[in-house]
């Protein structure tokens, strides 16, 4: 397996490389959510086709210096798991390989983000969409892998590739979940022993709430739940379109009830399809 520091380092791989090319797209700290991402990548491209998988720590999509400080970094045993799962290559580039001082373009998606995690994360997508272009047009994917945990990355990344015509196909991938059914992330392992333990809550709320047999009463039960929490503090609690990602009352067509909760400084995200 092969290791770029550089863009020239990885033209050179890319030059040489046979179709398809499948990108993963990470910000390292990787776990088995991470593997099943590159095992899938590793499907689609064939046992002729190049997988690469890209560790970024991208500073432009963080709203808090703290938290782009505090995430977590593991490269070694990153490197491990992209070995061990089937990737053929890792690109990591540091902020000046990937940034220059002067950049002044920037990929903004103005639709999608403005409810979820767009609302109270200013700047995030912009800086998703900036970075994930860039591997994109460096990498020359043909296709890219994406977790369905971040549902709103998700639509992001896909309304980009169609509003811009890219030639990169968008591969969905489901959400991995621990045993206890906190949804896998690399900023689990910021919490602490009574926080974790607590943090399966997220998901059985939603489970509990989807029950329910009309909007309000979903996003009450979800919230009535969370707030038995001693430890969890609820960012948001919402009800949206599967497609315009834009608040909702109807169950007649896919919605996705969704949160977001702070532990501590921690931020972790769940979500649950219903309706339809």
């Amino acid at each position: 397996m092969w290791i770029a520091k550089t863009k020239s380092e990885l033209r050179v791989r890319i030059d040489a490389a046979l179709r398809p090319v499948i990108l993963v797209p990470s910000m390292g700290a990787l776990h088995e959510g991470h593997a099943s991402l590159i095992l899938r990548a590793r499907q689609h491209a064939g046992a002729d086709g190049m997988v690469i998988v890209s560790i970024f720590v991208n500073p432009i999509q963080f709203d808090s210096v703290g938290d782009f400080t505090a995430y977590p970094r593991s490269v070694e045993a990153d490197l491990s798991i992209c070995e061990n799962h089937g990737a053929d290559g890792v690109f990591i580039p540091d902020n000046s390989e990937m940034y220059l001082a002067d950049r002044s373009v920037t990929v903004s998606e103005n639709s999608l983000t403005k409810h979820l995690c767009g609302a109270t994360r200013s700047g995030h997508f912009d800086g998703v969409c900036t970075v994930v272009l860039k591997l994109f047009l460096l990498t020359g994917c043909d296709a890219a892998v994406f977790g369905e945990k971040d549902f709103q990355q998700l639509a992001v990344i896909r309304r980009m590739a169609r509003d811009l015509d890219l030639r990169t196909s968008i591969i969905p991938h489901p959400t991995m979940r621990e045993a206890d059914g906190l949804a896998m992330s690399s900023r689990n392992a910021r919490l602490n022993t009574e926080q974790r333990a607590d943090a399966p809550c997220i998901h059985r709320a939603l489970q509990v709430a989807a029950g329910e047999c009309d909007a309000a009463s979903m996003l009450r039960t979800a919230c009535e739940m969370l707030d038995q929490s001693p430890y969890a503090s609820i960012d948001y609690v919402s009800l949206v379109d599967a497609e315009t990602l834009s608040p909702t009352e109807s169950l007649a067509r896919p919605a996705v009830l969704a949160c977001a909760v702070f532990y501590g400084d921690v931020r972790l995200i769940d979500h649950i399809v219903v309706g339809g």
